[in-house]
């Protein structure tokens, strides 16, 4: 299990990153503002009630259990792999960053009742659906998996 530690430190790391952002921006942002970093990034505070893309954030309060029960089993499998994989730094690497992402969001959940977002991408009229450093870390860390997974598959 010691041999697992630093990969546990990075999402601590993550969770870390992702509750402090969250913390400040909230403050920034209480009174409803949104702050415009470059023509394409601004900082707008949202509450997700869901998932992805806000998928199920109407459903009426259920939701909040379903989404805090898939983050705690996909924490336990992740520690399972990080146990068995410990000597694959690419593979570790990315669950690493799942890891710390699904618990920063499941925090919010636990704390809030909602996921707190706060990161818009747009061009013109065209924006992404607000995100966080949480998302963010779920996001790269899947596509390493993809990356690594299609780039150095023994053959």
């Amino acid at each position: 299990m010691r041999k697992v530690l630093p990969w546990l430190a990075l999402s601590a790391l993550i969770i870390a990153m992702d509750y402090l952002s969250k913390l400040e921006v909230s403050r920034w942002l209480a009174d409803g503002h949104t702050v415009v970093l470059c023509p394409y990034i601004s900082f707008a505070l949202a509450w997700n009630q869901g998932a992805a893309f806000s998928f199920l954030a109407s459903a009426g309060g259920w939701q909040k259990l379903l989404f805090i029960g898939i983050a705690g089993i996909a924490a336990l499998i992740i520690l399972v792999l990080l146990v068995r994989n410990f000597t694959n730094r690419w593979f570790c690497f990315a669950l690493s960053l799942i890891l710390g992402g699904a618990l920063g969001n499941m925090l919010d959940r636990l704390l809030y009742g909602h996921v707190i977002d706060f990161i818009q991408l747009h061009y013109g009229v065209h924006y992404w659906p607000t995100f966080n450093v949480a998302d963010s870390a779920i996001t790269i860390g899947a596509v390493l998996l993809i990356v690594q997974d299609t780039m150095f598959k023994r053959r």
